[in-house]
């Protein structure tokens, strides 16, 4: 992967270039996120003390379980994203949670982008995006310019 620089308006903001496999394998996760089902608890719907996140159906008689389809999906393997693009960013970065200014040096901008963390306040925040900027690394969450 290259990352090309573009200038515009006096800002160095930086691209991933990636290769026709990567965007092919964009591509096929964004079409199998598109088809996968939502996996919720089974009958989460008829009790409000079980939540709709996912648990296994282990009941003997769990239509589940079983495999009835109007009862919901499995999660199972064939499900997943490719292995390459896996946890990847839309923008095809790789996104690393920075919480100070001194974190920014670890960070490699050819494939890394940063997401700045909710806890830090705005004084620190402009610190690091000014930073961020001379880096030449891409912030996944700048917040409002004003």
């Amino acid at each position: 992967m290259m990352v090309e620089e573009f200038k515009s308006e006096g800002t160095s903001v930086s691209t991933l270039d990636t290769d026709s496999e990567f965007r092919r394998l964009f591509n096929v996760r964004r079409v199998q996120k598109g088809k996968k089902p939502q996996f919720k608890r089974a009958a989460c719907h008829k009790f409000k003390r079980l939540d709709s996140n996912w648990r296994r159906p282990r009941g003997l008689q769990g239509k589940q379980r079983k495999k009835y389809v109007s009862k919901g999906a499995l999660a199972q393997a064939g499900y997943g994203s490719p292995v390459a693009v896996k946890g990847l960013h839309p923008s095809g970065y790789s996104d690393v949670l920075i919480s100070s200014a001194a974190e920014l040096e670890l960070v490699d901008a050819s494939y890394e982008a940063i997401r700045i963390a909710s806890t830090v306040g705005a004084r620190k925040r402009a610190i690091i995006l000014i930073k961020a900027e001379e880096l030449g690394i891409k912030v996944l969450n700048p917040g409002r310019g004003e």
